[in-house]
């Protein structure tokens, strides 16, 4: 326990943030000193083939140990942090035998983590959980991840008694921001399929998830003395709130769970003569998923007509551009991959919570790429912000995970896949 406490430490208190401002990859410089600190640290415990790209994309080899035929497999995380709330200056607090009470994150700013809140914490009683100090995030998305990935390594290269075969890592920058798979060299890692370790809650195990899309949509207005307006000032503020409530007002993310889809508003900015609205589109169904971007048009269009005449040009421009899709597509034609995974967890005791990620990964993007990669619990809690947390006997169970999945490759299970797939 102590020595996963040590490494996770170590790499949440670099800063990783990255920039979605930024063109560069990785966005940040900072991400190098994580990604050279795991370049050294992946030599050290014994893996071969330890590369880094001039992206920052590392990748490294565990070679098999056994003398039959196993297809390679994959394990990835990402290593940078969401720019939604500060990563830098992270202090971890080590809370051991948690008591199931509230938890002072920072006395000072009165920040408490509470189970009357967050009621998960309550699973955690007795266990030993990382937190924040109230004024920053944790990294846990997905530090958590490559913790657990070179732990299992690690593991595995102590103990070559357990049979497994070739195994790939790869550790990605900027996938906060949509690109960690932009640059992934798919040929280069050659594996067969490889799974993210970038889950939640202990359990959880994903091959489903939203269909994406980013739309910016430009309101123009005209700006007059507000003494001399009347029939003459179209103020774009105001045109860009009637575009939101024509919006289905239930279909948002605070109104919707499970495979329910949303429009998201995350930033609205402007002036009389200005105004830029940032939103995100989801669904996992593709047909909704077109009939949402569709409906961003069909509004765009209602209103350029309406103003046709005063404005005497589209007074609304729009540009939707899709992000990712749905793997669930590129995932059913090999489920064997999943039911290894849930085999995994089983034989361990982890009940496996199979569901839609109301989100993407990593994976998402490297299954339209020829990589299948589902998603495999992490074990963080609340993420993206100041109440994140995770238990550390939670990023025990995921090395266990990796490391059966790994044993159960070698033993053959991959060749049960017709029979799995005719019983799912």
């Amino acid at each position: 326990m102590q020595h996963i406490i040590d490494r996770f430490v170590s790499y949440v208190t670099i800063d990783t943030e990255s920039d979605p401002g930024s063109n560069t990859t990785p966005s940040t410089a900072k991400q190098w000193d994580l990604a050279n600190k795991l370049v050294e640290e992946l030599k050290a415990i014994g893996l071969q083939d330890v590369t880094i790209d001039d992206k920052a994309y590392i990748m490294a080899t565990l070679p098999s140990n056994v003398d039959h035929e196993v297809p390679t497999i994959g394990f990835i995380s990402h290593f940078d942090t969401t720019p939604d709330f500060t990563g830098a200056n992270v202090k971890p607090q080590i809370i051991p035998d948690y008591d199931g009470k509230d938890i002072i994150l920072n006395a000072e700013q009165n920040i408490v983590l509470s189970p009357s809140y967050f009621k998960d914490l309550l699973q955690y009683k007795g266990q030993t959980l990382i937190t924040t100090d109230g004024t920053t995030l944790l990294g846990a998305d997905d530090k958590a991840g490559i913790t657990e990935i070179v732990t299992a390594m690690e593991f595995l290269i102590n103990n070559p008694e357990i049979k497994h075969g070739k195994i790939r890592i790869a550790f990605t920058p900027d996938e906060e921001i949509g690109r960690g798979a932009h640059h992934f060299d798919v040929e280069k890692f050659g594996a067969e399929w490889a799974y993210t370790m970038d889950g939640s809650q202990v359990g959880e195990l994903e091959y489903e998830n939203f269909n994406a899309a980013g739309a910016k949509i430009i309101f123009k207005g005209k700006s007059v003395h507000p003494g001399y307006a009347k029939g003459k000032m179209i103020n774009s503020m105001l045109i860009a709130n009637d575009f939101i409530n024509e919006l289905p007002k239930d279909e948002t993310p605070q109104e919707t769970r499970g495979y329910q889809g949303f429009f998201h508003i995350h930033h609205l900015s402007g002036s009389i003569e200005e105004t830029v609205l940032e939103l995100i589109i989801r669904d996992h169904n593709k047909f909704k998923f077109e009939k949402r971007k569709a409906l961003i048009d069909k509004i765009a269009k209602k209103f350029n007509k309406k103003f046709a005449k005063q404005f005497g040009e589209d007074i609304v421009i729009t540009e939707v551009k899709d992000q990712y899709y749905n793997m669930k597509e590129k995932v059913l034609p090999v489920k064997h991959i999943v039911f290894i995974a849930e085999k995994a967890m089983r034989e361990l005791g982890i009940k496996p919570i199979i569901k839609p990620i109301r989100g993407g990964t990593d994976g998402c993007q490297l299954s339209y790429k020829g990589l299948p990669c589902p998603n495999i619990f992490a074990g963080g809690h609340n993420f993206h912000g100041k109440y994140e947390y995770v238990p550390v006997e939670s990023m025990q169970k995921a090395v266990n995970v990796i490391v059966k999945i790994a044993e159960l490759t070698a033993e053959g299970a991959y060749q049960k896949k017709e029979t799995a797939s005719k019983k799912s």
